[in-house]
């Protein structure tokens, strides 16, 4: 079992790390509203990978087939949500700056609050079934040495969930730390527009 935790800890920091337009939205959306709705978040994105592993190890033979017909419209969904978000995250800027309103925060201003927050990257990352199709080819790469029974699976799934929400969590740090060093309007203004533009070009690769 223990060899199963390990096995789920690799893989989901190998799905988790490379930082996408999920993770840069992330990471934008903690410097706008603060850590709570940036946790929140990212807890939405690792209940997603946690998700997909646990179909993985319950039937990703099967699963696969069935997904790669619908991979390319789920990415295409996923990419045209990411980008309505960028828009929105910059139009809302915009319009703070010239009303010279403070930057939204948890503390009751205009943003996310954290369960819109959590549902929002829940449903952002399950539209992207390359997750499933990852740790389904991982396990069966493995081949016996694959998680078989139910203790050794579940071991597997908790262990992808904690790597997954371990790494959300510390990119949720990076937004906090980044809302820290913004001083003044123009700088909040610049950063969000930075990081809406970043958000669109890694939502147009996701689909290029």
């Amino acid at each position: 079992m223990i060899a199963a935790a390990v096995a789920g800890l690799l893989a989901g920091y190998g799905i988790a790390i490379p930082v996408g337009a999920v993770g840069a939205h992330l990471v934008a959306v903690t410097a706008r509203t603060g850590w709570r709705t940036g946790a929140a978040a990212a807890l939405g994105v690792a209940t997603a990978d946690g998700a997909y592993a646990l179909l993985a190890v319950a039937g990703g033979s099967v699963l696969v087939p069935l997904l790669t017909s619908v991979t390319t419209p789920l990415r295409w969904a996923s990419a045209v949500v990411l980008v309505a978000l960028a828009v929105r995250a910059a139009w809302t800027a915009v319009r703070a700056h010239r009303a010279g309103a403070p930057a939204s925060r948890d503390d009751g201003a205009p943003g996310p609050g954290p369960a819109r927050a959590y549902l929002t990257f829940l449903g952002i990352t399950i539209l992207n079934p390359m997750t499933v199709i990852y740790f389904s080819a991982l396990i069966l790469a493995t081949g016996p040495a694959a998680p078989a029974t139910v203790p050794e699976r579940t071991a597997f799934v908790l262990a992808a969930l904690l790597a997954s929400a371990s790494w959300q969590l510390l990119l949720t740090k990076g937004g906090t730390l980044l809302a820290r060093t913004l001083t003044g309007p123009r700088g909040r203004l610049t950063t969000a527009l930075a990081s809406s533009t970043l958000i669109v070009v890694l939502a147009v690769r996701m689909v290029g």
